[in-house]
């Protein structure tokens, strides 16, 4: 059963927190502790309803709020698809959050409220999400139940967001009309609204597909361990685990082991249950090769014939997430990069973006909290890497404070595919 991680974003007051929490209910997700904790403070709240929001929305400040300003992880599965979800913060000033949410997502929904359309955060939702390279979009047009399920109110925002996509270059997206707070047309179809006649929410997420742009990519493996056990049965054993990041492998195929390129054949796949004989994206396996190569931590598997790029300079999109320091020219920083660590050294900024809309570019020398920007850097080592247009994977990393330790930055490496006009 494979596994579909969906970025959850929207405005506030647009129902996010609800339909999460009406997935999770429906789905059984929801341990009896925690439906009764909501339960009680619906009471208290002297709510008519159960607040469906309060079993996603797990800090004090939030609940006391009522909206959303962490990323939330969440987990349902169904007979057909296991679901990782990550609930977002809809606030411009959370942008980070979002970033962090969206950044290992196969597929983005967004919630829009049906008595306001398309709105400024909608939009900037949908700009982040094509920004980090997610290919797969939803709109559930919620609220349904508050413009009296009308067709003609769904109809204008489904041709709105639909032309958006298109300028960003998005091809596979769904738009839904729900009713989260009763649960319209989010596991089964609505009765209240028959001219709707495509699936409903679960329905969708059980069926799109995600996985072959994904497995048709070429082989990347960094190399997270070297297992010598060096123990009297074991002596000669030399095995790389790490896991797959895209592409497949099988037992007699020739890969090239990076930085320097050697070729080398696989003798050996291993996983944690046992041998096999080939091996696919997301899978942990340990590889054992012929020959006797120098491999460390950090290293890469790739395809021979496809290999990534290796250099110590390159552009990159940054997220910053630092509310202490700024980015700027200059800057020291420490850069984790699949399963390599070294130091970076950014040379220069080179404008910031416009979040409401790609295209414009704002000259700045600096990127502060939440504000993301194209920047240049030169590393002490060589990466190994792939444009993040190509591999989210190999192409991505984040930035940390040398003297704090503390995660600052999130960045794509090259530039964002969505930058069409620019």
């Amino acid at each position: 059963m494979d596994m579909l991680r969906i970025a959850t974003a929207g405005s506030v007051d647009d129902g996010k927190s609800t339909l999460i929490g009406r997935l999770l209910y429906d789905s059984k997700a929801i341990y009896q502790d925690v439906l009764d904790s909501a339960e009680q403070h619906s009471k208290r709240q002297s709510t008519e309803y159960f607040n469906l929001a309060l079993l996603t929305d797990g800090l004090r400040s939030e609940r006391e709020q009522g909206i959303t300003i962490d990323v939330a992880y969440r987990y349902f599965s169904t007979p057909k698809r296991k679901f990782i979800l990550a609930d977002t913060p809809g606030h411009v000033q959370y942008t980070r959050n979002m970033v962090t949410g969206a950044s290992t997502a196969d597929i983005a929904l967004i919630i829009v409220d049906a008595r306001n359309g398309v709105v400024e955060q909608s939009r900037r939702h949908a700009l982040i999400g094509a920004l980090l390279g997610i290919k797969h979009f939803v709109f559930c047009i919620n609220k349904m139940d508050l413009v009296d399920f009308r067709e003609d109110i769904f109809r204008p925002i489904q041709d709105e967001l639909h032309e958006l996509l298109i300028e960003l270059g998005i091809k596979s997206h769904h738009f839904i009309p729900i009713s989260a707070i009763d649960g319209d047309n989010v596991v089964h179809y609505s009765k209240r609204m028959p001219w709707y006649v495509e699936d409903p929410l679960v329905k969708h997420l059980e069926e799109v597909q995600f996985n072959d742009e994904i497995a048709d990519m070429p082989f990347r493996m960094p190399v997270q361990y070297v297992i010598r056990p060096l123990s009297n049965e074991l002596h000669d054993y030399r095995g790389y685990a790490g896991t797959i990041e895209s592409g497949q492998i099988e037992v007699g195929q020739q890969i090239a082991v990076m930085p320097f390129g050697t070729e080398a054949r696989i003798t050996d796949i291993e996983r944690p249950n046992g041998a096999v004989s080939s091996a696919s994206e997301s899978d942990a396996v340990t590889i054992r090769i012929a020959g006797d190569l120098d491999i460390s931590r950090g290293d890469m598997f790739s395809s021979p014939n496809e290999k990534p790029a290796i250099d110590n300079q390159f552009e990159a999109t940054v997220c910053w997430m630092s509310e202490k320091i700024s980015l700027t020219a200059g800057s020291m920083l420490r850069i984790k990069h699949t399963t390599h660590t070294a130091r970076a050294l950014i040379t220069g900024v080179e404008f910031k973006i416009d979040v409401n809309d790609l295209s414009e570019r704002l000259m700045s020398e600096e990127l502060v909290m939440n504000e993301i920007g194209q920047v240049s850097m030169k590393t002490t080592e060589p990466l190994i890497f792939d444009a993040y247009v190509d591999n989210r994977a190999t192409g991505s990393f984040i930035l940390i404070d040398v003297s704090t330790n503390e995660t600052v930055g999130a960045g794509m490496i090259g530039r964002p595919g969505c930058f069409t006009t620019v």
